[in-house]
């Protein structure tokens, strides 16, 4: 099981408690994804109606010590459902880079962070951002001595599936990702 972090989360975050409508079931085994992907979304009925109980929204500012509340309230969501300390480390580790494009790449008033168990063996992370300007993400190739931008690299590479798309609950990005819980 996930080990929790020592220290308090900030108290500037706000769970979002909402009965959340029902995910469509993929057609065919989760694959790697481009960057952009045909699955939507979730809002927060949405994943409540897939797993009842299963399912952690935070309502976060866009600060940069949203991050760090971010990554807490993600490990001790993940540890009571008895993730994998690697499923939950990678998690974490994604669920850091969202939080932190978000709050650094965008002009958001609110960022909403989602998490839920979709089955026994997978869950799925959620960031959505406020970011009205229409820009996107962009898809950035970091050089070799860049210090930045690598974040959607690291969720390409760790999650099983992910996209991005227009988010039904901000208006701005969203992007989620669907990680196995035994790698």
């Amino acid at each position: 099981m996930c080990e929790q972090g020592s220290g308090s989360p900030n108290p500037t975050f706000r769970p979002v408690r909402c009965p959340l409508p029902h995910l469509p079931r993929l057609a065919h085994p989760p694959r790697k994804a481009t960057a952009v992907s045909p699955h939507t979304t979730s809002t927060p009925r949405s994943l409540d109606a897939v797993r009842p109980g299963r399912t952690h929204w935070l309502e976060l500012p866009p600060h940069r010590t949203s991050v760090r509340v971010a990554r807490h309230a993600t490990q001790a969501r993940l540890t009571s459902w008895q993730i994998p300390d690697e499923a939950c480390a990678n998690a974490v580790l994604l669920v850091s880079e969202l939080v932190t494009n978000a709050v650094l790449h965008t002009l958001s008033e609110r960022i909403l962070c989602g998490i839920a168990r979709m089955t026994s063996d997978r869950f799925r992370l959620e960031v959505h951002d406020g970011d009205l300007s229409g820009r996107g993400i962009p898809d950035r190739r970091p050089g070799l001595d860049d210090e930045n931008g690598r974040g959607l690299l690291l969720v390409r590479e760790i999650a099983d599936c992910w996209g991005i798309t227009r988010s039904p609950l901000t208006g701005g990005n969203a992007v989620w990702a669907s990680l196995a819980t035994v790698l």
